[in-house]
């Protein structure tokens, strides 16, 4: 197993996580040691350091409007900052999912650590300028850490107001997204000729389809790859429910189905960071427990995927 710079005793953070009434009653709760180390990647452009789980917010922070929702997406994003996370995406398209993110951010004590991460989605030039202004006031940030082209939406234009917007220091990098394999041809030139600092795209156990072109490429381009539908919109539990887990996840410090699908994908060398996004406190600890311990290393990783692909 690939051993990183923490060696966390999960067991104990198992035992803390059992108690989830507790955490919910009091969300800021640390869940690991203070001294201990989060299992982090670099961002190939700069050598800053990503824990390797973020949080996603498509189908989850839409919630504007529901009083009861927002005290629990509350506590959800407190668990997320209380256990070290740091980079949050969220997009235009995911309804009031920034303006929420803004509400809240304004009371989390912990937002100083916040990796901001966003997408313009619109056509035009002056259309996308609009929209990412009115995002950075929704979110109530002085600038975006990321800004990302969502889905390659008139990519070509708004990828030289972003360089532009870089090299003013108005944002920190420049991303491109899809969340479709229709687009990964169009991704892949866009990708081999163009200076991206990040790609986000789809990866998961049952979706391996970038491990061909567009993985090796980031690699070789030093982009850094954000992969997004880590759960596959909740498909890969239905397969695995009711299923245990095997023993020799253990190795690797892995407790859950979530974990093990998590940790199969960040331990795969061109990957930074996935973006599992849920609206439960307990998912969200469980989330977080995949940047403790160890990840799987390649012949692991094969294992894994022959084991689920045999459910």
């Amino acid at each position: 197993m690939k051993k990183y710079d923490i060696q966390l005793d999960r067991r104990s953070l198992l035992k803390t996580i059992a108690g989830i009434g507790g955490c919910l009653l009091f969300p800021s709760t640390r869940l690991y040691a203070e001294s201990s180390t989060m299992i982090k990647k670099p961002i190939p452009a700069s050598g800053k350091l990503l824990p390797v789980i973020g949080m996603g917010t498509s189908r989850t922070f839409d919630s504007a409007g529901d009083p009861q929702q927002l005290e629990n997406l509350a506590k959800v994003l407190n668990l997320f900052f209380a256990n070290g996370g740091s980079l949050i995406d969220s997009s235009p398209m995911y309804g009031s999912s920034e303006a929420v993110l803004g509400q809240l951010l304004k009371t989390e004590a912990k937002k100083r650590a916040l990796f901001a991460a966003t997408k313009v989605w619109t056509n035009g030039k002056d259309s996308g300028i609009r929209q990412m202004e009115n995002s950075r006031k929704l979110w109530g940030v002085a600038q975006f850490d990321l800004m990302q082209i969502h889905n390659l939406v008139d990519w070509q234009v708004h990828l030289e107001t972003l360089k532009a917007m870089k090299a003013a220091g108005e944002l920190r990098y420049i991303g491109i997204t899809t969340s479709h394999g229709r687009d990964h041809n169009e991704l892949y030139q866009a990708l081999s000729h163009h200076a991206f600092d990040f790609v986000q795209l789809s990866y998961n156990i049952a979706d391996r389809e970038v491990e061909q072109r567009l993985l090796p490429l980031a690699q070789d381009r030093n982009i850094a790859v954000i992969a997004n539908r880590p759960y596959a919109r909740g498909t890969l539990f239905r397969k695995t429910r009711g299923k245990n887990l095997p023993e020799w996840t253990k190795a690797f410090d892995c407790h859950s189905w979530g974990q093990f699908f998590l940790k199969y994908i960040v331990s795969h060398p061109a990957i930074t960071c996935a973006i599992p996004a849920t609206s439960k406190a307990h998912h969200m600890v469980d989330n977080m427990g995949a940047c403790y311990g160890a990840l799987p290393d390649a012949k692991t990783r094969q294992k894994m995927a022959q084991y689920f692909q045999a459910i």
